[in-house]
């Protein structure tokens, strides 16, 4: 006998709270858990590591699962391991946040696993722990939008200073000034205008502008 066989042993779980942006709001993808404990409740993005994945592969093998893509901004957050989190049996998660553009992932798969997206400001009842999951990514991103480029990820690569301004409040929940947000963005020097016009808005019209480059990071 070795002295692991003397020790508990634990289920591993990842869950993956995937953010994306669509009409000047902040979403998350969940979907209805299939299986007991909490079968049918509305749940994050999640499944069990297998023996041959580290948690890493295993928390990009369920994004694609369900979205279809890869090599997105991926972050591990946090371990979740209160001995009674899980009312089925002991499960420590390792949990991960995403930023994606909602335009480039794959509807149908995500409709296969009857996910959908819903507004962080609005979540509906999640089960376990998911609702304060979600809660600290969302303070975590709002942490690092201020300081890099990160919403390159959640942007169309055409926006105007008004969306991305909507994007930064939609993060952080709150308003920001006008005035002030622009000084501070023109600072960041990470953006820059196209030349472009985007006059859906008005007659006049106002400037497109683009990130200098993307914060593409997919693992831990």
């Amino acid at each position: 006998m070795t002295a692991y066989q003397s020790y508990p042993q634990f289920y591993v779980s990842v869950d993956c709270i995937i953010f994306g942006f669509a009409e000047g709001h902040l979403k998350v993808l969940i979907h209805q858990r299939p299986y007991e404990p909490g079968m049918g409740e509305q749940s994050l993005i999640g499944g069990f590591v297998q023996t041959n994945e580290s948690v890493d592969s295993s928390a990009k093998r369920i994004l694609k699962e369900f979205t279809g893509l890869d090599n997105v901004y991926m972050q591990q957050l946090a371990a979740y391991g209160e001995v009674e989190r899980d009312p089925g049996e002991r499960v420590i998660s390792i949990v991960y946040y995403a930023l994606i553009n909602v335009d480039n992932y794959d509807q149908t798969l995500s409709e296969l696993h009857n996910a959908k997206w819903v507004d962080v400001d609005h979540l509906p009842a999640l089960c376990f722990d998911h609702r304060d999951m979600v809660q600290k990514a969302r303070r975590k991103i709002g942490e690092t939008i201020k300081n890099e480029p990160i919403g390159s990820n959640l942007l169309p690569r055409y926006f105007t200073l008004s969306l991305l301004q909507t994007l930064y409040e939609s993060i952080l929940g709150t308003s920001i000034d006008k005035r002030n947000f622009r000084r501070a963005i023109s600072e960041k020097d990470y953006i820059k205008p196209t030349g472009m016009i985007d006059k859906a808005s008005s007659r006049r019209g106002a400037t497109l502008y683009e990130f200098k480059e993307r914060v593409d990071k997919a693992e831990a």
